[in-house]
């Protein structure tokens, strides 16, 4: 019973630890990564498609990031999706293919990603709070219940609790990681 919740709490948080590293990936850094755009929802025949669907995305260089649509008419879509996401970039149509090139970061606009970096990895310490939280009223109710005895439960809840910091870690190195990605250029 302890085991079957601990084992269920922790695949849980690193669901949401991995989730975060997926997401902070869609956060340029000044160079360029088909990351960037693999997940651009582009509207294709009115459904929403992560971009990645539609065409095969490769970088040239450190600043180019050149995307091939499969289906010729869809290349507009995508480029206003593009220009309408928040990641500042223009691309260049020539007919066929997509080119966007990836400026440099400004100072102001690193400050204001980090910014961003920091949200993300304290909403997934809060996720990882109320996992935590979960973990531990799921015990409870099985000691209340006579599942599982007192000794069994501040057993069980010491393991939580190491559980639960070992991810807060995972997530402050991966935060960390982007912020000195970010402020590397």
């Amino acid at each position: 019973m302890v085991d079957e919740a601990l084992h269920e709490m922790s695949l849980m948080m690193q669901k949401a630890v991995d989730g975060l590293a997926q997401q902070l990936t869609t956060i340029r850094t000044g160079r360029a990564t088909p990351a960037l755009l693999e997940n651009l929802k582009i509207d294709y025949h009115g459904v929403a498609v992560p971009l990645q669907h539609l065409a095969s995305i490769s970088t040239s260089g450190a600043s180019l990031i050149v995307v091939q649509p499969w289906e010729r008419a869809s290349l507009k879509s995508i480029e206003k999706a593009i220009l309408k996401s928040d990641l500042g970039l223009n691309p260049t149509n020539d007919g066929s293919v997509l080119r966007v090139v990836v400026p440099p970061l400004s100072e102001e606009r690193r400050v204001e990603l980090v910014k961003v970096v920091s949200k993300r990895v304290e909403e997934r310490r809060v996720t990882l709070r109320n996992l935590r939280r979960d973990g531990v009223e799921k015990l409870r109710q099985a000691e209340r219940s006579k599942d599982i005895s007192q000794d069994d439960l501040s057993n069980a809840l010491k393991k939580v609790q190491k559980i639960t910091d070992a991810f807060m870690e995972k997530v402050h190195l991966i935060g960390q990681d982007k912020e000195k990605e970010l402020r590397e250029f």
